[in-house]
């Protein structure tokens, strides 16, 4: 009888089964649906990444264009992939789930690859043959540049879409209530950016070779196929997932809060906690989200659940406004995202040093000795160097790192937190910046100034770039690991897509506050008819100084993010074993 029972023992954080009905711990969820998420994860990767990591290559010896516009292109193509995230986060928290949201923007994904691979092969690569570093293509009609567009545009959608709530309904297959289930929440998300690093690893490596080689037709379509096969595999497990139900429109709560409190500006308030409507009452608010309780920041907020004697009335007439008065805990769910935002904008600037692996680092490489007897090794393969760092530094920080920590301060049972790995990540993003400068000025140094085709003009080997790739990877690990962990820890439950969507948000922006840093250095450095740092030429420029200029304004961002970090207030939770430290969660 008491095998039965826990056989048939609900989960306590209020998910649900495909019917709706609450999920049974037994048969739904764990490490078997989040098995079968990593796996579509690692696919769908491979499958955008087959196409985002030479994309640089193929705008320039494809489509005909320049260095400078090429990184531009990829750098604004690369943040609206991140843009549709946040698409993705509010259609999944307001009105589809995650489920639905991941099925459907998969589909437009698959789409989007197809067609790309079919404009390619049919109309793109012409000359027969062209695309390689020798062939040129020749020039293309508007109809075929606007169907290549498209194409890409729709791999942006479909992936940006999806994004955000695979990592949410990943880490939804826990039970953050249950301590074991809580603890594989929490290495869940170190196994979800493994995954999705070894699926970037084919791509970089395999797929990076043959469309090097100018097969991009092949390239694109093994990145279909295995589209494909990561959304075969995901609707495979659709019986096995938990799921959480959607919590409506959240700019509608958020513009109630506000408008409430707006109303209130001129009431006298009174302090005590309860005097604000919903302070009281059940563990869960009406649409199962746990409740949020009462913290002491944005005292201006509180407003809105400020019981004045005009609410008491219309409520004991059944009246109830809410544009007038809200609940505590939908007050707390603003504060609460008021409090992300500043640690937010400190991560925009590491995103800006990580998206120059995807642009800067390959052109810097490809003005490198590449070649190993015979055989040339593509600059776009060296990011092998950041995902086999990524693999590596995962395993050290949960094996050996997190227990010594742990071991260390018997006071705080989760090791480092995620605030203080995101601060780590910073300073050794600021170490890659100067090691990727240091190897440039040596790469100067041994150049051909006047070459006209400057494809490996310089002696020094590609292997120097090892450091810098590596560097990246374990900055990734502890800033982008630890901000997955802290969005979804830290964002309402009615926005946890909304919370990862963050995260992606800040690459997007990245993206494109370094399209703008290049565009800016550009007029700056050509004036007086200079080459600039970061001509056509590299070796008539100065990309050192880019990279320099990179680390300086990181290390200016970590120290606000330091005073960002202290001032953090952790969210207080109903129904939920929380420590419920005031400040210092930094600390």
């Amino acid at each position: 009888a008491k095998l039965k029972e826990e056989q048939d023992e609900c989960t306590l954080d209020g998910s649900v089964d495909f019917y709706g009905q609450p999920a049974i711990r037994e048969k739904s969820g764990k490490w078997v649906a989040g098995t079968i998420i990593l796996l579509n994860q690692g696919l769908a990767t491979l499958a955008f990444f087959g196409v985002g990591v030479n994309m640089v290559l193929f705008l320039t010896r494809v489509m005909q264009e320049n260095n400078a516009d090429a990184a531009n292109s990829v750098s604004k193509w690369t943040g609206t992939v991140y843009i549709f995230s946040l698409v993705g986060a509010f259609l999944s928290d307001s009105y589809w789930g995650r489920y639905k949201t991941c099925a459907i923007f998969q589909v437009i994904f698959v789409i989007g690859l197809a067609l790309l691979s079919i404009s390619t092969q049919i109309s793109l690569l012409k000359p027969r043959g062209c695309g390689d570093e020798t062939t040129k293509c020749g020039t293309h009609s508007s109809w075929e540049i606007g169907l290549f567009y498209i194409s890409i545009y729709m791999v942006a959608l479909g992936n940006g879409g999806y994004q955000p709530n695979i990592a949410t309904f990943g880490a939804d297959q826990f039970d953050a209530e249950d301590s074991k289930e809580g603890y594989s929440k929490v290495s869940f998300f170190s196994y979800f950016y493994l995954a999705l690093n070894l699926g970037s690893l084919f791509s970089n490596t395999i797929l990076g070779y043959f469309e090097d080689e100018g097969m991009w037709a092949l390239g694109f379509w093994a990145s279909t196929a295995s589209a494909f096969a990561a959304l075969v595999l995901f609707l495979g497990g659709t019986k096995r997932y938990r799921h959480f139900k959607p919590s409506g429109n959240p700019l509608s709560r958020i513009s109630q809060v506000l408008v409430a409190a707006s109303k209130k500006l001129t009431v006298k308030m009174e302090v005590e906690e309860e005097s604000l409507y919903g302070a009281e009452g059940s563990e869960k608010t009406e649409n199962g989200a746990r409740k949020m309780l009462h913290t002491n920041g944005f005292k201006f907020l509180d407003r809105a659940a400020f019981l004045t004697s005009r609410d008491l009335d219309q409520l004991k007439q059944n009246e109830y406004n809410p544009w007038r008065l809200c609940p505590i805990s939908q007050v707390e769910e603003v504060k609460c995202i008021l409090r992300l935002l500043p640690i937010w904008l400190c991560t925009i600037l590491y995103s800006v040093v990580f998206t120059q692996m995807a642009s800067l680092f390959v052109e810097q490489g490809d003005a490198m000795n590449t070649k190993i007897s015979n055989f040339r090794i593509p600059p776009a393969s060296m990011s092998s160097f950041d995902i086999i760092s990524v693999a590596v530094f995962i395993f050290l920080y949960r094996r050996i790192l997190d227990p010594l920590v742990h071991k260390f301060r018997k006071n705080n049972p989760k090791g480092l937190t995620e605030l203080q790995r995101m601060g780590i990540g910073l300073v050794i993003a600021i170490m890659a910046m100067i090691a990727a400068g240091i190897v440039e000025c040596y790469r100067l140094k041994y150049a051909q100034k006047d070459c006209k085709h400057c494809q490996g003009s310089s002696t020094l080997s590609i292997f120097w770039q090892v450091p810098q790739y590596a560097l990246i990877g374990a900055s990734e690990v502890f800033m982008y690991v630890g901000q997955l962990e802290f969005f979804n820890a830290q964002a309402p439950d009615g926005l946890k897509s909304f919370g990862s969507a963050l995260c992606m948000t800040s690459i997007s922006l990245g993206n494109y506050v370094s399209s703008l840093l290049v565009s800016i250095v550009m007029k700056i450095s050509t004036e007086d008819h200079m080459p600039g740092w970061i001509p056509g030429n590299l070796n008539k420029g100065h990309l050192d100084w880019f990279y320099f200029l990179l680390a300086g304004l990181t290390a200016i961002d970590l120290v606000i993010y330091v005073v960002c970090a202290n001032w953090y207030e952790k969210m207080k939770l109903g129904g939920k074993y929380e420590d419920n430290e005031e400040k210092g969660y930094a600390a």
